[in-house]
């Protein structure tokens, strides 16, 4: 009798998954954030309400949501603005925008809302205190806010195609929480349950800024015609995202935070693992996976951009999915470790883009195995990674090797391999990446190229007579900081990325991608090589749905009943 093959599937090596070109072809799955978040606001039947919208016909004032928990209360304080056009920026070095946030821990009183009054709208020209958890800003989308104000007004919905070329009314261009500007640290709220998941603060504030925008352009268009107007059909409603304008503020994060890129990265490799490794897959979970696979084509055909290297990789992914469909339609999915070969198959028959994709649709039908995984994302960083001076240079020699071989074969002589420098702006304070052989910036250059660092400690490491790490630091203290990431991603295999960052043709887009996977943003659109747009949220349920629509299953456009 046949013995079915069901030897447990390792995880991914790290130096298959932490390369640049794959880390960029990362999508949203049942661990990004978001999705963590609504799945709990669901499961603990947290209440919402609106304490406050006093705002006029143009658009001023202010308001506050608040999410009630099972122990506390969060409340998201929003502040509208008339901004001119003109005055309307992305950029970081903007001074004012079409409304501005900070999510307030608990429930505001009268004088904190006067206090936040004077700050909140001048960003980083004001100060928020320790009860504030966030800070952020946002901009009303000049393509779309006024003609869904003009529809609505008028008596009918916007235009769906309108609404699906742009996907929401408001972008932030920043959410800051973890300490910024005078706000909590994260270590004040990160031992509450409801906060221990990465990035909760950030998720919940973008969550009730959604419904605020669209409560906001109802509101307008209600001012300008009450007699007409009209408010926004649920479904096309739901529709709307946030936007987000991301830039290379983001990137450093990755290499500055070594085990919370691990824990990101090595929860969701066990879960593609576990699922490889099952011996069968029921009837209903086959269905399921091919499902979302329909879903996942169609979110991949409402995905535009118009840089060149994204309309490639949509063109690849797109043609995946047609690849993946038709693979799907006779594949035999009742077969020894079904999805191990179903994810064979693909290592061989899709692109990077579609490899990612399928790894993020695997999920979806096995809540059980991957959703607990959700409370292995954090990661302690106020631990002090102390550097292990008894190790013995044979011993880091072999980590250096291993960890690091990769950058050992490059020819760091050459210009192109160091042809970027990672420096922080003198006027914002934020992250900034520089021509080496153009700019007069090399001695501001900060520690954000772990594979040069290693290259040159082998270089020493190599010569050295001593037979402890710590006798070699004392002689060449310089590596202290590259020898320390090697003990660490000893212990924590996906800490490092295996890839240059310093190189003439690194993509910074490809590190926001990574980080905004996680977040679960969707529809990346690259404005240049190192900045980008991002939806999220889309297809969400509003706060007040939550009782009755699933708060993890709207991450893809939903199928008609005929087609499932």
């Amino acid at each position: 009798m046949h013995q079915p093959d069901t030897q447990p599937v390792a995880p991914r090596h790290p130096d298959v998954v932490m390369r640049l070109d794959r880390l960029g072809s990362f999508h949203q799955s049942r661990l990004s954030f978001m999705r963590i978040l609504l799945r709990r606001l669901q499961s603990e039947g947290w209440r919402f309400e609106c304490a406050l919208f006093d705002i006029d016909a143009r658009g001023v004032g202010r308001a506050v949501y608040t999410a009630h928990g099972p122990d506390r209360s969060y409340s998201l304080v929003a502040f509208a603005n008339d901004l001119p056009p003109e005055k309307r920026s992305d950029r970081v070095i903007a001074t004012e925008w079409d409304a501005t946030f900070t999510l307030f821990d608990g429930v505001p009183d009268a004088a904190d809302l006067d206090r936040l009054q004077a700050n909140v709208p001048r960003q980083e020209a004001g100060r928020v205190s320790e009860k504030e958890l966030s800070l952020s800003r946002a901009n009303r989308s000049v393509r779309l806010w006024d003609h869904v104000v003009d529809s609505l007004a008028s008596g009918h919905q916007p235009d769906p195609a309108r609404v699906a070329e742009v996907g929401y009314l408001m972008r932030t261009t920043a959410v800051y929480g973890s300490g910024k500007f005078g706000a909590a640290d994260r270590e004040q709220v990160a031992h509450r349950p409801e906060c221990q998941a990465p990035f909760q603060i950030e998720m919940l504030s973008v969550y009730l800024t959604r419904a605020f925008v669209m409560d906001l352009v109802e509101h307008m268009a209600r001012m300008r015609a009450p007699d007409t107007a009209v408010p926004l059909d649920p479904d096309l409603r739901r529709r709307f995202g946030i936007g987000n304008s991301t830039g290379l503020g983001m990137a450093p994060f990755l290499v500055t935070h070594p085990a919370l890129l691990n824990n990101w990265i090595a929860t969701r490799e066990e879960a593609l693992a576990r699922i490889r490794s099952l011996p069968r897959a029921s009837a209903d979970e086959a269905q399921t996976l091919r499902r979302f696979a329909i879903r996942a084509q169609l979110h991949a055909a409402d995905w535009h951009s118009d840089h060149p290297v994204q309309i490639a990789k949509l063109e690849a992914l797109r043609a995946d999915m047609a690849s993946l469909l038709a693979h799907l339609a006779t594949a035999d999915l009742q077969t020894d470790q079904p999805w191990n070969r179903l994810w064979l198959w693909a290592e061989g028959a899709l692109t990077l883009e579609g490899q990612e994709l399928l790894a993020s649709l695997l999920l979806e039908p096995y809540p059980r195995l991957v959703d607990p995984l959700a409370c292995c994302m954090a990661a302690d960083e106020s631990a002090t990674w102390r550097i292990d001076g008894a190790m013995s240079t044979a011993r880091l020699r072999a980590l250096v090797q291993e960890i690091y071989g990769w950058a050992l074969a490059i020819d760091w002589t050459d210009p192109d391999a160091q042809a970027r420098v990672w420096y922080t702006s003198e006027a914002k304070l934020e992250p900034r990446l520089g021509e080496r052989f153009d700019e007069p910036i090399e001695p501001y250059e900060q520690p954000l190229c772990p594979g040069r660092d290693a290259a040159r400690l082998w270089s020493d490491l190599s010569k050295t007579t001593e037979d402890s790490v710590a006798g070699f630091l004392m002689r060449h203290p310089q590596h202290r900081h590259i020898v320390r990431r090697a003990q660490i991603a000893s212990r924590l295999p996906y800490a490092e990325i295996r890839d240059n960052t310093i190189d003439a043709t690194m993509m910074p887009i490809d590190m926001l991608r990574l980080k905004l996977s996680f977040f679960g943003a969707c529809h990346f659109d690259p404005r240049s090589d190192r900045w980008l747009r991002i939806n999220m949220y889309q297809h969400a349920p509003f706060p007040h749905e939550l009782g009755d629509r699933s708060g993890d299953d709207w991450a893809y456009p939903f199928l008609a009943v005929a087609a499932e």
